[in-house]
């Protein structure tokens, strides 16, 4: 008895179209919903926990304002040891609280969302944006951003920890936490999104996409309430763009912002490095940190702290020379290094700063546009390359200071800066951090070559079959190739498969006796993609390809190596190179002997 081929059937019915809506993705919207009111809560709630600790240490008063370290003069003794307790007290909360409150917070939601299963212990919503005001009151120069986006995405992750929800909803959860957290904090909705889809989706999915904005809407709408609708940034409005020379010379700022970075970033890791070789255990790494701050603070003390009030004025053109070259050169080395020792505290804010003040400097010797036009180009610029999201770093200095008609030479900026940190920089601030853990990361998003092909493109159309009636003695003698095979009654209706291991059995029985139902069935009009999650789903390599509305009607097998045609055509694409329109040149273009058209002298 020999395995039967089936005739290819070329009869596919249609099943297009794009993501379907589920129910589910709603609830978890619904859910976002809180989330985000507690981002925004705790956003505000950050912001006067570092108001109050500044006013405490500097000015040994009770406020909730925020205000800056540096503003009046104080002490040099308390400008130098106030970073060094803070320091103190950031060390021993990480030991004895948790060491996931070290660092600026990206980094770690990152690490949560990739191999943590979105999971944020509860202590850690507690402890990050304490020790957070704590490092930032006593003049640490970071920013709030980081650790409420730690925060947020910890309330987020916690909700969804309390329901049983898989991985990927807690994901969405966890980041529409951060992203609302991030909102509440600078008024900026949309970068906020952009930012989520930048860097912690890993995905553009309405699943994910609906709970971010969900959240992001409602915590904004939060923030109005409790810290005003305005531009965190505000700049003079102009009636029209800047033109065509200042979009061009945009370039000027978006290159050095882009150097710029990649000093920042490799100061950052050189100070890690040097770190952990320290005889010392890490605790006491933020005090020497601490201590780095506070000199740093003696020489300008306008660099330490969140230093929202000298980011307003670089970007309203209103700081002085001194202050300029001060905070590009003092912030950035305190930053980078006192970074490194693993205190906690956001890169953002810094960021801003360190990029208006680039740009604030370079303004003096390119044409004079709009007061802090320079500054915007260089703070987007300097986003777009430490952070590696170019298009969160324009949409964000457009939010922070509403100057929509600067757009054209923000994006010539920051994607400029972007190009220089890809092309000399292996990783970003983030994904350096991410690698050192000996994990890998890639933000190169592409569509799945899975999803361009459908399975009747690749399957196999004439699989050999078994009848089941046929006793197993003779079909094992037939079967020598293939591992799966299709099992059919005498109406060649599918009742199941069997595989060349279980033919090894009583050959005198029938083969009916050893089929059983197939762990995976796709149709014809499925894409690769989906043939992939069916095989992954019942743990095989070949699946049945069935018509859609006869399920007992078997049209072909698809396996694993199918699959391979769609990566072999994606590598085509990539690398093969190919002329599609000829190109004739006539040797009277060169030799100039005839004059005719080039038609006629062909």
């Amino acid at each position: 008895m020999k395995l039967k081929r089936r005739r290819p059937v070329r009869s596919y019915g249609t099943h297009l179209g794009d993501f379907r809506l589920e129910p589910r993705v709603l609830g978890i919207a619904a859910m976002a919903i809180p989330v985000g009111a507690a981002a925004a809560l705790a956003a505000d709630g950050l912001l006067k926990l570092i108001g109050i600790i500044t006013n405490l240490v500097f000015y040994q008063r009770f406020s909730t304002a925020i205000v800056a370290p540096g503003a009046q003069h104080h002490p040099w003794w308390l400008i130098l040891l106030a970073p060094i307790a803070g320091g103190l007290i950031v060390g021993v909360m990480a030991r004895y609280g948790s060491e996931k409150i070290r660092g600026h917070g990206m980094p770690e939601a990152i690490e949560a969302i990739l191999t943590g299963g979105s999971r944020v212990a509860p202590r850690v919503a507690v402890l990050k944006p304490v020790s957070s005001a704590v490092s930032i009151g006593t003049g640490g120069p970071f920013g709030a951003e980081g650790p409420i986006i730690m925060t947020g995405g910890a309330v987020g992750s916690i909700l969804a920890q309390l329901l049983k929800l898989t991985a990927d909803e807690r994901k969405a959860l966890l980041v529409a936490g951060s992203a609302a957290g991030m909102a509440a904090t600078f008024n900026a909705p949309l970068a906020s999104i952009l930012l989520a889809v930048e860097l912690l989706l890993f995905e553009w999915r309405p699943r994910s996409f609906i709970p971010v904005c969900a959240a992001v809407v409602v915590s904004t709408l939060c923030r109005w309430f409790l810290l005003g609708g305005g531009a965190v940034f505000p700049v003079p409005a102009i009636g029209s763009a800047p033109g065509p020379l200042a979009d061009s010379l945009a370039v000027v700022p978006g290159v050095t912002g882009g150097i710029l970075a990649i000093a920042a970033t490799a100061l950052v890791y050189k100070s890690e490095d040097a770190f952990s070789r320290l005889p010392i255990h890490w605790m006491w790494w933020p005090a020497i940190g601490g201590l780095i701050i506070g000199v740093g603070g003696l020489i300008e003390p306008r660099a330490l702290g969140v230093g929202y009030d000298v980011i307003d004025q670089l970007l309203t053109g209103r700081a002085t020379i001194g202050l300029i070259v001060g905070i590009l050169v003092v912030k950035t080395i305190i930053w980078s290094m006192s970074l490194g020792s693993g205190t906690s505290g956001g890169v953002l804010a810094p960021v801003f700063m360190i990029g208006a003040a680039l740009g604030a400097l370079e303004g003096g010797m390119l044409p004079h546009v709009t007061a802090g036009f320079w500054a915007m180009c260089g703070l987007a610029a300097v986003v777009g390359g430490v952070m590696r999201s170019p298009l969160t770093g324009i949409v964000f200095t457009c939010e922070l200071t509403r100057a929509w008609n600067d757009m054209l030479p923000l994006v010539a900026a920051s994607v400029a800066a972007y190009t220089v940190s890809v092309l000399l920089l292996k990783r970003s601030v983030l994904t350096e951090k991410i690698a050192r853990r000996r994990l890998h990361l890639t933000r190169e998003y592409s569509t799945d070559p899975l999803e361009a092909f459908f399975t009747h493109e690749v399957m196999e159309t004439e699989p050999a079959v078994l009848d089941e009636a046929d006793m197993i003695g003779a079909a094992r003698a037939g079967a020598r190739w293939g591992t799966l095979y299709p099992v059919l009654d005498s109406a060649e209706r599918l009742i199941g498969v069997t595989t060349r291991q279980r033919l090894q059995s009583n050959p005198d029985q029938p083969v009916a006796t050893v089929a059983e139902p197939a762990r995976a069935i796709v149709h014809p009009d499925d894409t690769l993609r989906e043939v992939a999650t069916r095989l992954a789903g019942g743990g095989v390599t070949s699946a049945l390809v069935v018509d859609r509305t006869r399920p007992t009607r078997l049209l072909g097998i698809v396996t694993l190596e199918h699959l391979l045609h769609a990566r072999r055509r994606d590598l085509h694409e990539e690398h093969h190179r190919e002329r599609l329109l000829p190109v004739r040149i006539t040797p009277s273009v060169f030799a100039g002997g005839s004059s005719k058209p080039a038609r006629e002298a062909g």
